[in-house]
């Protein structure tokens, strides 16, 4: 992973402090710089602008002033005094705020504490981390837990051209933390599409099974990772998983789903920052793209494969 700089949303929440401290923890073990950047809610410009128009300036200084020693109080146990100071504070919602400055720092990982939104909060936007995760061009890390550390990693893999630069970054992150690695695959049951004549799940599953065998397993290349494959629906088993496992990074791939179809069906991605099982890396559709279409050969589940590579896996239906 180049060492380009890593940004840090926080706020005064313990979450932050908890994202904070994994951020700085990384760009320790990567050598990149670090910033911290607050976003204060625009909520009294447009009322300065009518009341007191000669004090716009001076009273949004005054709140991004307070709201600096607000999140600075709270970070001062998780990153060093140095990077505190050096936090960026605008004016602004917080998703937009975010994007803006990791565009112009060229930053390489944007990291964020997650926290559970009620369902009407996230159909108003109240989730910053679905918000960011949407539109961010380089990787997303959520954080669930308060530690600096991570000692397991699973990785998501599918079928899609996601799968080589998401089990990359996976292996890389492995690496960085000396941590144990599990490829996961979730077989999902074929839907019944009426007027349609049912295939044959047993064939399904079997030509699933020799299309991870010779074009994903392969793909994963760390010494002593484990390579799984579960039948079931995606999110209820990558749920399960890492909560029996137990993982502390989940690593899956975004595959980049319009906004109304992941507001009419919800995507895995966001599905799982709803229950953030664990802390959660995404990886973003615009990375996939840059792989050649060869990284992830060979044909569809539905279609006809021969086993090459035979890895050691194990399958499960549960």
């Amino acid at each position: 992973m180049p060492r380009k700089p890593i940004l840090i949303g926080v706020d005064a929440s313990p979450e932050a402090a908890g994202a904070a401290a994994l951020g700085y923890r990384l760009a320790q073990l990567t050598g990149a710089r670090c910033h911290l950047i607050h976003a204060v809610r625009d909520l009294w410009t447009a009322l300065a602008a009518v009341q007191l128009p000669d004090r716009t300036y001076e009273l949004n200084q005054a709140f991004q002033n307070q709201a600096r020693k607000q999140v600075a109080a709270v970070l001062e146990d998780a990153v060093p005094r140095e990077v505190i100071d050096k936090m960026i504070v605008r004016l602004g919602r917080a998703a937009v705020v975010i994007e803006e400055a990791a565009t112009e720092l060229g930053v390489g990982l944007i990291v964020l504490g997650g926290k559970h939104h009620t369902a009407l909060g996230r159909w108003l936007g109240g989730s910053t981390s679905l918000n960011v995760v949407r539109t961010a061009k380089v990787p997303v890390l959520v954080t669930a837990k308060p530690g600096p550390e991570i000692e397991r990693v699973m990785v998501a893999v599918d079928f899609s051209p996601a799968a080589r630069p998401t089990i990359k970054l996976a292996e890389h992150y492995a690496e960085l933390f000396e941590a144990k690695l599990r490829a996961l695959n979730v077989m999902e049951p074929l839907p019944i599409v009426p007027e349609v004549p049912p295939v044959d799940s047993a064939e399904y599953y079997e030509l699933s099974e020799e299309l991870l065998k010779r074009d994903i397993w392969p793909l994963v290349t760390s010494p002593g990772a484990e390579r799984i494959a579960r039948h079931g629906m995606v999110v209820d088993t990558l749920l399960r998983e890492t909560t029996e496992w137990p993982a502390d990074l989940l690593v899956v791939g975004s595959h980049g789903k319009g906004w109304a179809q992941r507001v009419l069906l919800g995507s895995v991605t966001e599905q799982l920052l709803n229950h953030l099982p664990t802390s959660l890396l995404v990886v973003p559709v615009a990375m996939a793209a840059d792989v050649a279409p060869e990284a992830v050969a060979g044909e569809r589940p539905q279609a006809r494969a021969t086993s090459r590579a035979k890895p050691n896996v194990k399958v499960s239906r549960r």
